[in-house]
């Protein structure tokens, strides 16, 4: 008897062979596997239609975009920035990708695979943010890669505790204290010049004399006559140069040069010699007094002005170089007012430099410049004389950290559309490096005008940075990192500067 196979099914080889009277045999069926009752169940697109479980009768509209790895990025920081290698001090907790943090500028100067070009670092935050004890984490634990740090000019004795506990003293300068710094002094390069080659001799002096002309620069230009600084013109640069290789004895070939003082500079011009007159190109001792007088009186003021027998006289310390941190200590200045400090740390910043002309390759040193907005309020000369130091850095093989409270700091050095502003703010492409912690929402607009920050990074350095310290913004040349310091409870110790208001409270 046939089957009846149903329309449309058609026959398998087996029913085939079956109707023509061959029986094929056949494989014992396994019984089906019962099914596992399910735990979840598809949800419509619009959602479940029973009350309560958010159905919504369209669909949300989404947006699709197609772009690359390398645009993708944009969407921070819902996507990572790309990581940065693991060397130097690990600092804390990258809170995007949730593992460690380091620090290594000059590491990173070196690896073509992040956009640094060079390791220097500027640290903007609120009072209280943080930016003390970052700054001396960051220090402090680089010295276990052969860093040392160098404080030029220590405002508020922040840095003291740290110097004592790695065993070493600091300086302290002010009235009444036995420290002497002469900013003019030759520093390294100035040893062995009886046996210089001339050429090598020339070398030296050029950038000695021209040490020297910034510095001066820089100190007449805080100077002010009304409202306005006193000018420092090639003519005033041409005198002074004229003055201290007389002094010195350069001028006349000695083997042996003399060191000088900001004093017996003043002392030469305000009585020259014909030597300088000649020299100078002026008719008469008249006209050199007349051509000169905002010079010597500028001067005059650094002599005999508040600062007087500070930064005018001998060097009188003998800085240990090899130790792990040295400090200068300005706090006993404070009393005199944010000028003078300003001056002060310019004189300090340009003896440093000095010290550090003739350093070693491998001789790696955190140049720490706090409360560096004092000096740039010193007028045009004296950012010029900041940003010498910042261009030098690489050469050197020196990290420049410099600490403000805020980025329209910098837009204090002067007038609204001045040379100083100008300078000033392109004092930022020099820093490669910006730590950015947290800020008051009204800085938000500066965040964005001067560092270009999107709205996501501005949002979380007022939001997130304000929430907690040591909170920050790491911005790495384009990249940036959402970094929470940590603090080993002996650094915090170390880095803590509320005592005065702990102890009233």
């Amino acid at each position: 008897m046939r089957r009846r196979v149903k329309a449309g099914a058609g026959r398998d080889v087996a029913t085939l062979l079956s109707d023509f009277g061959h029986e094929v045999p056949r494989l014992p069926q396994e019984a089906p596997a019962p099914k596992e009752p399910r735990l979840f169940r598809h949800t419509p697109r619009g959602g479940a239609l029973r009350a309560g479980r958010g159905h919504g009768p369209v669909t949300a509209p989404v947006a699709s975009w197609r772009m690359t790895s390398e645009q993708a990025p944009v969407f921070w920081p819902f996507i990572a920035a790309p990581g940065l290698p693991p060397t130097g001090a690990q600092m804390g907790i990258d809170e995007l990708s949730g593992g460690s943090f380091f620090a290594d500028p000059l590491g990173w100067t070196l690896d073509d695979s992040v956009p640094v070009t060079n390791g220097n670092i500027f640290s903007f935050g609120k009072p209280g943010r943080g930016k003390s004890g970052t700054t001396k984490a960051f220090c402090l634990r680089m010295m276990d890669f052969n860093y040392r740090t160098l404080v030029c000019g220590d405002p508020k004795d922040e840095y003291e505790p740290l110097c004592r506990a790695l065993n070493v003293e600091p300086f302290a300068v002010g009235h009444g204290m036995p420290t002497r710094i002469n900013p003019i002094s030759f520093g390294p390069l100035g040893e062995g010049w009886a046996d210089l080659t001339p050429q090598e001799a020339q070398r030296r002096a050029s950038i000695v004399f021209g040490r020297w002309l910034t510095l001066v620069r820089g100190l007449v230009g805080s100077q002010k006559i009304g409202d306005k600084h006193v000018p420092f013109g090639p003519t005033d640069e041409t005198v002074v140069k004229a003055a201290l290789q007389i002094l010195t004895g350069y001028s006349s070939g000695q083997s042996q040069l003399v060191e000088v003082t900001i004093p017996e500079l003043w002392e030469l011009l305000n009585n020259p010699t014909a030597q300088l007159i000649e020299d100078c190109r002026y008719s008469s001792e008249r006209h050199f007094w007349d051509e000169t007088r905002l010079l010597r009186d500028a001067l005059g003021q650094l002599v005999s002005g508040a600062l007087a027998g500070l930064f005018d006289d001998h060097t009188t310390i003998q800085v240990d170089w090899k130790a792990p941190i040295q400090s200068l200590s300005l706090s006993r200045l404070e009393p005199l007012g944010d000028e003078a400090v300003g001056i002060a740390l310019t004189c300090v910043n340009s003896w440093a430099r000095g010290m550090r002309e003739m350093s070693s390759p491998g001789d790696l040193r955190i140049v720490v410049r706090d409360e560096s907005w004092k000096q740039l309020r010193l007028g045009t000369e004296a950012v010029k004389s900041f940003d010498a130091d910042l261009r030098l850095s690489r050469t050197h093989g020196d990290i420049q950290f410099a600490v403000g409270h805020k980025p329209s700091d910098l837009l204090s050095a002067g007038d609204a559309g001045s040379q100083a502003v100008a300078i000033a703010k392109d004092l930022l492409h020099l820093a490669d490096i910006k730590i950015l912690l947290g800020q008051d929402a009204g800085v938000a607009d500066e965040l964005e005008r001067l560092l270009e920050l999107g709205p996501i990074a501005r949002r979380l350095v007022t939001g997130w940075g304000m929430q907690g310290k040591g909170r920050a913004v790491w911005c790495v040349g384009e990249q940036m990192y959402k970094v929470q310091t940590v603090l080993h409870p002996i650094e915090k110790d170390l880095t803590y500067t509320n005592d005065a208001i702990a102890a009233a409270a």
